[in-house]
């Protein structure tokens, strides 16, 4: 089969190298997976600069997130067993998070719908408790994990105000739905979110860049408002004052999603029914910018690495010419 690996750490584009390689074997309580779609993730972007808190041994496959199908002809949600990771045509994962996939969406939306969406979900209700009414500052909500964030915000009742780094950008958080789109680009994020909010500011503010994003939003926090700690692809990690926390009265709060899986996996279980309900009302729909072969992905991964994407980048293997191995599993070690 064709997979990506990495053989040695550095930016996606130099460090992903495509080989023909044998199909992984499955270990105990895990199974094979055909790939129908593997999106693309910042911290793919981390693994392959070996700064990611997860080092898979070298060589690697990346992708974490990926629609699969089964032995059996099932499609589910899989965060694959590195180090046979998703941008390949077969991958392993544990047979117990094995998620259905949402009949609503096809493949590739349903590649996207898992970790962005889980994050965006567990942040901003399990977290920061987000209420009907209440006003929801994304930073990058244009992004892929930012535009995931909209979408339930809106769900939920809030009003939101978007944040993204230029026009087009801008364009894309209206269409998902932003009350309120700053271009940080040639406007004073500040100052403009305190004019959408008559000087109130935000009462939940989701920040998965960190950097001078952090900054912004401890200056527009309302009272009792809620700081959520996404990630920091700007790839400056900030040092917060605490006396700033205690003297305007707001909280930050860290999320690692990955902390369920291990910690309490019922709730992502709990998570994913309330998503797929949402996905199947047509409340939320993942934002799939672009639908790329096997062979685009080391290309694909820098880009979302150089910020240009909008949206979701999906690898979809089945655009190139299948293999005979890949017509099916009935030859795969799957458990």
């Amino acid at each position: 089969m064709q997979a990506w690996q990495v053989h040695e750490n550095g930016e996606p584009s130099e460090a992903m190298r495509l080989a023909e390689v044998e199909r992984p074997t499955p270990g105990d309580g895990q199974v094979l997976l055909k790939v129908r779609a593997a999106n693309i993730n910042f911290p793919d972007v981390l693994m392959c600069r070996g700064h990611y808190q997860v080092r898979p041994p070298l060589p690697f496959t990346p992708g974490v997130e990926i629609c699969g199908e089964t032995e059996d002809g099932r499609r589910v949600i899989a965060n694959p067993a590195l180090p046979y990771g998703g941008f390949a045509e077969y991958a392993v994962a544990d047979a117990a998070g094995l998620l259905p996939a949402p009949d609503s969406l096809d493949d590739a939306e349903t590649a996207a719908l898992h970790i962005g969406y889980q994050t965006g979900w567990f942040g901003l209700h399990r977290r920061a408790h987000l209420e009907a009414g209440e006003t929801l500052l994304v930073h990058a909500a244009a992004g892929g994990v930012g535009s995931a964030a909209v979408q339930l915000g809106k769900a939920a009742g809030a009003t939101v105000i978007g944040v993204v780094g230029g026009a087009e950008k801008a364009a894309v958080a209206r269409e998902l739905g932003c009350d309120v789109v700053i271009d940080r680009r040639t406007e004073d994020v500040v100052a403009a979110v305190k004019a959408a909010t008559g000087g109130r500011g935000a009462d939940v503010i989701y920040d998965p860049v960190g950097g001078d994003a952090y900054t912004q939003s401890t200056k527009v926090v309302a009272f009792e408002g809620r700081i959520v700690v996404v990630g920091f692809a700007s790839g400056t990690i900030p040092s917060p004052s605490l006396n700033h926390a205690l003297v305007k009265n707001y909280s930050v709060l860290g999320l690692h999603w990955g902390l369920y899986a291990t910690k309490n996996p019922k709730l992502i279980l709990h998570c994913h029914e309330q998503l797929t309900d949402l996905a199947a009302r047509g409340v939320i729909k993942p934002l799939v910018s672009e639908r790329v072969p096997l062979s685009g992905a080391a290309a694909a991964v820098q880009r979302v690495a150089d910020g240009v994407t909008t949206g979701r980048v999906v690898i979809l293997p089945s655009l190139e010419n299948p293999s005979p191995e890949n017509s099916s599993l009935e030859n795969g070690t799957a458990a």
